[in-house]
C-alpha cells in the first residue's frame, strides 16, 4: 500500500521535512516514488504538489496522521484534523503493588 509521509532531512537541531509518496513496508529514509512537497517547520513554510497529492489519494494512497493535518491545514483536502498524541508510558513497578493491595483487601473483606 501507498502512503504519503514525512521523510527528514537537513541538520541536527535544525530538521526539515520532505512529504514523498512511498510504499508502507519501506523505512522513511529508502526509496520512495515520487516527492509532492516539503515542509520546515522552523519557518512555516510549505510547499505542495496539489494535483500530484489528489491524484494519488484518489488512486489509494494514505496520508499519515501527521501529514493528513497538515494537508488539511493548507486546504488541499477537506475534514477534521485528527489528534495526535503518544500514550503516557505506564511503570510496571506502580501498577503491581496497587493492584495486589485491592486484591488483599477484597479477599480480606469477603473472608469476614
Amino acid at each position: 500500500m501507498l502512503t504519503i509521509r514525512f521523510n527528514r532531512t537537513g541538520k541536527k537541531n535544525r530538521a526539515s521535512f520532505r512529504i514523498v509518496l512511498q510504499e508502507s513496508a519501506k523505512a522513511p529514509n529508502h526509496r520512495h516514488v515520487e516527492v509532492l512537497g516539503s515542509h520546515d517547520p522552523h519557518s512555516k513554510t510549505t510547499v505542495l504538489k496539489r494535483e500530484r497529492i489528489l491524484h494519488w489519494i484518489g488512486v489509494g494512497a494514505q496520508p499519515s496522521d501527521s501529514v493528513r493535518n497538515l494537508l488539511v491545514s493548507q486546504g488541499v483536502i477537506e475534514g477534521k484534523k485528527s489528534a495526535i498524541k503518544m500514550p503516557r508510558p505506564v511503570k510496571k513497578e506502580e501498577e503491581a503493588p496497587s493492584e495486589s493491595g485491592e486484591a488483599k483487601a477484597e479477599e480480606t473483606s469477603a473472608a469476614e
